[in-house]
């Protein structure tokens, strides 16, 4: 776990790459219309957006970011090169695809306001070994070319990234799997861990699925909801939760878990809750060949 003292909606963790990721970020999966959403979330302190390909949202994603008139350098954006996509040629095509996406091009006053991300993940292992090496053999060569300042994986499991090491390649920076008290993904946790290689946690409020009887007890002696105790969970192992919500006060409200603890007995009691890959609720394919 990381140290909760001084945690803050501005609190950042150091990649391998070299650069800060603000440890909390909004998610816009299925959120077709996530400029209010994230205009919320840039007024609110949030620095950290996810999105990719397959949201269908990169533009929006671009269009919120340039409207917040936040500087492009203080806010982080993720997105993702997707199953289809996948292999060398096509990824390099797609890299350059979410660049237009998201804005690079339309406003020249601005110069390279929009001519990187901060973080370019391959979305899945499902594509099998031969793709996914062709497609981080691509990642890296675009971040090479100052396209994308950090590359990382999602969904992958300990033998996926091990792959990437047998080729002699640079090993990923972040692996965003589905992490909440239900499903910890404890072995490919504890191996990033060991590896240096942060954990981005989506789906951190199981798809609002949060009437557990320990969750909602916690709600109240703390006086918080449930989201909020997930959340707090979530970042207290050293994880980085990437809540979703379309509605603004949403967007706020889980951003509001700065100014209390979980205690370590709570946090036992949470941990205790894990189902290991029965407690998933989305697809899960960290063990796929």
């Amino acid at each position: 776990m990381i140290s909760p003292q001084g945690l803050s909606i501005a609190s950042t963790l150091r990649l391998s790459s070299g650069y800060d990721m603000p440890v909390l970020g909004l998610g816009v999966f299925q959120n077709y219309d996530c400029v209010p959403a994230c205009l919320a979330a840039l007024k609110h302190g949030y620095r950290h957006i996810d999105t990719a390909r397959y949201y269908q949202n990169e533009d929006q994603v671009g269009r919120a970011v340039r409207q917040s008139g936040i500087p492009r350098e203080e806010i982080f954006v993720t997105t993702k090169v997707y199953d289809q996509d996948q292999g060398y040629e096509s990824t390099t095509r797609a890299v350059d695809d979410s660049l237009q996406k998201f804005g690079y091009g339309k406003q020249p006053s601005l110069g390279a306001y929009a001519d990187y991300f901060d973080l370019y993940l391959i979305h899945s292992p499902l594509p099998g070994k031969e793709k996914r090496l062709q497609t981080w053999r691509a990642l890296i060569d675009a971040k090479k070319a100052g396209k994308i300042k950090t590359i990382g994986v999602s969904n992958y499991g300990a033998k996926h990234i091990e792959e990437i090491r047998a080729a002699g390649l640079e090993l990923p920076a972040v692996n965003q799997v589905e992490i909440h008290p239900f499903c910890q993904q404890r072995p490919i946790a504890k191996y990033c861990k060991e590896q240096g290689i942060v954990v981005q946690a989506y789906s951190p409020l199981v798809q609002g699925r949060l009437d557990e009887p320990v969750l909602v007890r916690l709600a109240k002696q703390y006086n918080k909801d449930a989201a909020q105790i997930a959340i707090r969970w979530s970042l207290q192992h050293g994880f980085v939760p990437l809540p979703k919500s379309s509605q603004p006060e949403r967007v706020l409200t889980n951003s509001q878990v700065y100014d209390f603890e979980l205690s370590e007995e709570d946090m036992a009691a949470l941990d205790a809750l894990d189902k290991g890959k029965a407690g998933a609720i989305t697809w899960n394919p960290v063990d796929a060949r």
